[in-house]
């Protein structure tokens, strides 16, 4: 059988957004994908679903396998003719041992890439907005281990040149050993009030920074509680991250939020959440499906031509249609000169990505809005297709009727529970360590409390903040018993974002 191939990628420090475009591609065609504990796990959703899957990293602080079993597998593998990813945190030759790795390949004569990563210590520094370099500052930077082989009975780091020679020093993964690595800058010619800062968990929204000196950071790490993993970040560099700061400066850092939106959807909304420093929380509490049966929209479909409107209400509306329409062989086309209602800015885009710009858009997003629009047309005697979702309200259908329209109004997607709730929001919300939860529709909620009781829900919603997109989601968060402190103006995510920042703005003075 030929050899395959190994790829040692470069996950980068945390940030999944820091991984190269080649170790995208690489990831999109791997067959096996050996990763550790420091390469972020969303990285594997670039991997195709069908590919082995095996983590290498640390369990409960000690390390699943060790180096040589890593060096074998990785060779077998090869020798299978997988084509096989090894992604490891940070750069595979800056203290990942990839160096190690290679060789082996070589050895057994398997062929193998490096795809360089963003190293911890760079991206460390620049999220912590600390330039490594400064011609103001330090012309040099080393980057030192901060922890040596326990094997080794001699330190093989130059201390005296490290402490007196270099500029700005980064000691990776060495917070175990801190104390003695800053006693030993000192004992070696360094000032004791040089600057240093610790990075933990750099560029992820969990990122934490802890500023102080030689002489001090130990005692204020140990204060703290400061735990592994981080970078140790020494220089006069250090102290301009009072002006640089930037990314745990952003209006949501430090803040859990819960998004309940369904799996498919949350995205848009967590990646805009996380723009702004949120650590997001997906929680999903619908899942939408197929109806039962589409015998009534196909029969509507059958006779598109006869109706005057259609009404889209939201973005899964114009997806679930277009999608039955393509399955049953038909495009935009088939709504010859049946006007379109799209309800909300969002679902007037997905409708113009079909091709077909909408005739009306109330300026508001809920039902009575579109009742009080078509109010202001002729609609006695016309034909209206309201395709629905199964939950929703009976106000579209039933007011257009009193106003003398004909409405068919067919279930084109069914709003059921999942099979669970995610666990880790469920004991982040037990351990008290949840500040926000977002509802953007009445189902998101009613679903939550269905799986949990309602009475449970508010108590686990017990000094969380809850946002709701607009006056009918809180109308059912309040009579789930729940306060609701965020809407906003206009029944948008972009709005909820907007009216999330100033909560926690005005909560943080």
């Amino acid at each position: 059988m030929p050899s395959g191939i190994v790829y040692l990628v470069g996950a980068g420090p945390g940030d999944p957004g820091l991984i190269t475009l080649r170790g995208v591609e690489c990831l999109r065609q791997a067959e096996v994908v050996v990763y550790d504990y420091l390469a972020n796990e969303y990285l594997l959703n670039h991997a195709p679903p069908a590919a082995e899957r095996i983590y290498a990293g640390k369990i409960g602080g000690r390390h699943n396998q060790d180096q040589e079993e890593i060096n074998r597998l990785l060779v077998a593998k090869g020798l299978e003719g997988r084509i096989v990813v090894r992604l490891k945190g940070g750069d595979p030759f800056v203290f990942g041992r990839g160096g190690e790795e290679c060789e082996a390949l070589a050895s057994a004569g398997v062929a193998f890439e490096v795809v360089p990563g963003v190293t911890a210590a760079v991206g460390a520094a620049a999220y912590a907005g600390i330039p490594l370099t400064h011609r103001d500052f330090t012309a040099s930077v080393a980057f030192v281990t901060g922890q040596e082989g326990r094997d080794k009975d001699e330190t093989s780091i130059d201390w005296t040149r490290i402490s007196l020679g270099s500029g700005t020093v980064v000691f990776y993964m060495g917070i175990t050993a801190l104390r003695r690595n800053m006693q030993l800058m000192i004992e070696h010619g360094r000032a004791p009030n040089t600057p240093v800062a610790l990075v933990r968990w750099a560029t992820t929204a969990g990122q934490q920074v802890l500023t102080g000196t030689l002489s001090d950071i130990a005692d204020k790490a140990e204060s703290a509680g400061f735990k592994p993993p981080a970078v140790t970040i020494v220089g006069e560099v250090v102290n301009l991250r009072k002006q640089l700061r930037w990314f745990d400066n952003r209006p949501l850092s430090g803040r859990r939020i819960i998004v309940t939106r369904a799996a498919d959807q949350a995205g848009e909304f967590s990646a805009m959440l996380s723009g702004c420093g949120a650590t997001v929380l997906e929680c999903p509490t619908i899942n939408l499906i197929e109806p039962a049966s589409w015998e009534e929209l196909d029969t509507a479909v059958g006779r598109l031509t006869e109706f005057n409107w259609l009404v889209l209400t939201s973005v899964n509306s114009v997806r679930f249609f277009f999608n039955r329409l393509d399955f049953l062989g038909l495009d935009a086309r088939a709504l010859g000169q049946c006007k379109v209602c799209a309800v909300g800015p969002k679902t007037a885009e997905a409708i113009l990505a079909r091709g077909i710009r909408p005739d009306l858009i109330p300026p508001d997003y809920k039902a009575e809005s579109i009742v009080s629009e078509f109010a202001k047309q002729a609609v006695r005697g016309q034909r209206i297709l309201f395709p629905r979702a199964d939950r929703a309200r009976e106000i579209i259908p039933r007011d257009l009727e009193q106003m003398g329209a004909s409405v068919t109004s067919p279930v084109i997607y069914r709003n059921i529970l999942p099979d669970r709730l995610c666990p880790e929001t469920l004991l982040a919300l037990e351990k008290r360590s949840v500040d926000c939860i977002t509802f953007t529709s009445s189902s998101t909620a009613l679903n939550m409390a269905e799986m949990l009781s309602t009475d449970l829900l508010a108590n686990m919603l017990q000094g969380v903040a809850v946002a709701s997109i607009g006056p009918v989601t809180s109308k059912t968060c309040r009579d789930l018993g729940l306060k609701v402190d965020i809407e906003p103006l206009e029944f948008t995510l972009a709005a909820l974002l907007n009216s999330i920042q100033r909560y926690f703005s005005t909560a943080a003075r």
